[in-house]
């Protein structure tokens, strides 16, 4: 199947949300940030409302033509999330995660800290219904920012909680640049670059 990708809309808010709650249903960050919990689709969709409001205005968040697939990305100079956001945006963290949510901002804060210096293209959350996994979407989601990156001469960022995620990621040139171990006992994540061609 050959797969395309489009900007994304407002109107496409909702469906971005629920497809990437659906994504990430096994997420190993996501149930280490819930202390543990399986949480619902609809328990975590507010929290991928938030951070689509937040990276739509920077023009660069993709969509397959269904919405089947989703992908938030930054551009460079962009990839921080403004401590207003995170203000405006408190109280539904709060009522997912409970007071979870002031030791899970130091997650936000680690991964900060260990965050590319030099101008890169940040992939914030990709995910992909799992209905329609291995129909080509992800593919669809990488090859404009690819193409983009290359052509402006900048890097492309992002950090992987899965090790099996490694290998497809490396087919777009990524490569592991370093592999960190959240505190309190957390699941490892494996920080990728990728160099433009």
């Amino acid at each position: 199947m050959s797969a395309t990708a489009r900007k994304a809309t407002p109107d496409d808010i909702a469906a971005i949300s629920r497809t990437l709650a659906k994504a990430f249903h096994d997420d190993p960050i996501k149930v280490f940030l819930a202390g543990g919990r399986a949480l619902t689709t609809e328990q975590v969709l507010p929290f991928f409302d938030a951070f689509t409001r937040i990276q739509l205005p920077h023009g660069e968040t993709y969509v397959t033509p269904g919405v089947e697939a989703a992908a938030l990305w930054a551009p460079p100079g962009e990839w921080k999330v403004p401590f207003t956001a995170v203000a405006r945006y408190t109280p539904r963290f709060l009522k997912l995660y409970g007071t979870k949510f002031f030791s899970n901002l130091q997650v936000l804060t680690d991964l900060e800290r260990l965050h590319p210096a030099e101008p890169h293209y940040y992939l914030e959350f990709i995910g992909t219904d799992p209905a329609h996994q291995g129909k080509g979407f992800g593919r669809a989601l990488f090859d404009p920012m690819i193409a983009r990156a290359d052509r402006e001469g900048v890097g492309m960022y992002l950090e992987n909680s899965k090790e099996q995620n490694i290998a497809f990621y490396g087919r777009f040139g990524f490569e592991v640049r370093r592999q960190m171990t959240h505190r309190r006992n957390g699941p490892p994540m494996w920080l990728m670059w990728r160099d433009p061609r």
